[in-house]
């Protein structure tokens, strides 16, 4: 851990697979009011279009997994394909968080970061699905879980960091383990482009995400709907219709003694 309550970017954060990049467990992370996140119940990563054998039996027969998350657009996943993991009976379920048609972006200061722009619009266009993801995983038989889109780093990092701040992680560790995959997107687009034979971007600095960006959509959800001392981010799940005992049995769940 950084000195400040940060989490420092290292490599005994990640996870390593054959064919599945950019994962870790959320477990480990320092809660603002002591202890930490228990380890074992949520991953976050890339896609699973490229996981191997091996990496199957693991995520099942080691961690237990028992539910994914898929947060890609429909359009994503009929290209892909059903997953290997699917196949394997894990229950997924797909998630957009983003619009069918063209997307209308919150109303926002000109000068508003566009990266920001995008996760509040993730938000504001849709918002049922954050919520629903959120509450298949407080569920009260909800098992080992695992959350991804296309590279793990922004639709994925918009989820993780609004559970991350809605169970009582630090913020600077919030933000920290969302600027984290950074470290693996040039490893993303090597096995991407290696795939389909097609070059490697120009500007890798572009696709990066960066912690500035998270902590200001994080500030944003903490003056419109925090209140009475409690985040925004927990305010905005209750805005948008997550009851009491959903984000109780979450803390609980992820952030409760063993």
């Amino acid at each position: 851990m950084s000195e400040g309550g940060g989490v420092s970017a290292s490599v005994e954060r990640w996870l390593t697979f054959e064919g599945l990049d950019n994962v870790r467990d959320i477990g480990g992370l320092p809660l603002r009011d002591g202890g930490t996140t228990r380890p074992g119940l949520l991953l976050r990563s890339a896609s699973l279009h490229h996981c191997t054998p091996a990496d199957v039996e693991h995520l099942v027969d080691v961690f237990g997994l028992r539910l994914v998350l898929d947060l890609r657009t429909p359009r994503e996943i009929e290209q892909d394909g059903p997953t290997a993991v699917a196949r394997a009976g894990v229950e997924t379920v797909a998630l957009n968080f983003l619009p069918e048609q063209g997307r209308t972006l919150p109303e926002t200061d000109d000068d508003t970061d566009p990266l920001v722009r995008n996760y509040r619009g993730y938000l504001s266009d849709r918002g049922e699905n954050v919520v629903t993801a959120v509450r298949l995983l407080a569920a009260p038989d909800a098992g080992p879980s695992l959350v991804h889109c296309a590279a793990g780093k922004d639709r994925t990092g918009v989820l993780v960091a609004l559970l991350l701040d809605a169970v009582g992680v630090e913020r600077d560790a919030v933000v920290a383990d969302y600027a984290l995959s950074a470290e693996q997107v040039e490893a993303l687009f090597r096995r991407w482009t290696t795939a389909s034979g097609e070059p490697m971007p120009e500007d890798i600095a572009r696709h990066l995400p960066r912690a500035e960006a998270m902590a200001a959509v994080l500030a944003h959800l903490d003056a419109e709907y925090g209140a009475n001392g409690s985040g925004g981010s927990a305010g905005w799940l209750r805005a948008n219709g997550l009851d009491e005992e959903s984000l109780t049995r979450l803390r609980a769940r992820l952030a409760g003694a063993p």
